[in-house]
Parts: C-alpha cells; sequence; structure tokens
C-alpha cells in the first residue's frame, strides 16, 4: 500500500532544528494551508489547517538555513497517524481538545522569491529534488506551478 500527502502552505514560525542521538538532522516546520469556499448560505468561509512536518538529514539543514516564518513552501511526504491511524489528539493549555496532522517530508520545495516570508532563497534546497542542479537556477514563477 502506499499514500502520499502534498501540501503547499505558509510557514507559522521558524524551523526549528534538532539533531537524534545517532546525529541525523530533523528540522521541524509548522505550516498553515489554506481555503475559502463558499456555504449554502452565500457566506465565504476561510478554513485553515495546520500540519506538524518533519524533515531528515541534509534537507533539514537547508530548510533550518533558508526558510524563516511566513515563507510559502511545497511539502510532499506521508502523514504520520498515532497508533490507530488518526491524527494526533491533545490537550491546549486552555483545556480545549485539538488534533494535530503530522507528516514525514520526502521533499520540500522553496517557493516564491527571496523578498517572500523573509526567505533568503528561491527554488528548492540545493540537491533536494530539483531537475536544475543548485538552488535559485530551478526557480518556477507561480505562473508556471501546475496547479
Amino acid at each position: 500500500m502506499f499514500h502520499k500527502i502534498v501540501l503547499v502552505g505558509n510557514l507559522g514560525r521558524d524551523p526549528e532544528m534538532r539533531y537524534t542521538p545517532g546525529g541525523t538532522a530533523v528540522t521541524n516546520l509548522s505550516v498553515a494551508t489554506n481555503r475559502v469556499y463558499t456555504n449554502s448560505s452565500g457566506e465565504q468561509i476561510k478554513e485553515t489547517v495546520w500540519f506538524r512536518v518533519s524533515v531528515w538529514g541534509k534537507q533539514a539543514e537547508a530548510c533550518q538555513e533558508y526558510l524563516r516564518k511566513g515563507r510559502q513552501v511545497l511539502v510532499e511526504g506521508r502523514l504520520s497517524p498515532d497508533e490507530n491511524g488518526n491524527p494526533r489528539i491533545w490537550t491546549r493549555q486552555d483545556g480545549a481538545s485539538a488534533a494535530s496532522y503530522e507528516v514525514n517530508a520526502s521533499t520540500v520545495r522553496f517557493l516564491g522569491g527571496r523578498g517572500e516570508g523573509a526567505g533568503s532563497a528561491s527554488g528548492e534546497a540545493p540537491g533536494f529534488g530539483s531537475e536544475q542542479g543548485a538552488a535559485g537556477s530551478g526557480a518556477q514563477s507561480e505562473e508556471e506551478i501546475p496547479f
């Protein structure tokens, strides 16, 4: 069996990197996706869904170096459910229940230009999923993104 998730959204905070006891880099991203739709009564509804994304290895180091809060990213990966196959359920500080969608990233592409979201690179992380090579040389304009 196989599943894949593709997210396009903005970082809600700066990346947080740490290393496992074995020395592997892991960077955590908080990615918000937005959807605007009109309900049955004609009211426009804005829906935001948050995802916790884990990025591993050299790609994690590149995300830590180049990404900042507000930067738009495309993430490809797989959902990481709890032991029952559901989103992780937790209790907020105010006592309310919340669900967390967690994703293990296989590819993170940096979208937007250098000035967007305070990021310092465009295109993709160097050597990660880019057919063009180094960062910036494979950058796509918004009109070229296929969705």
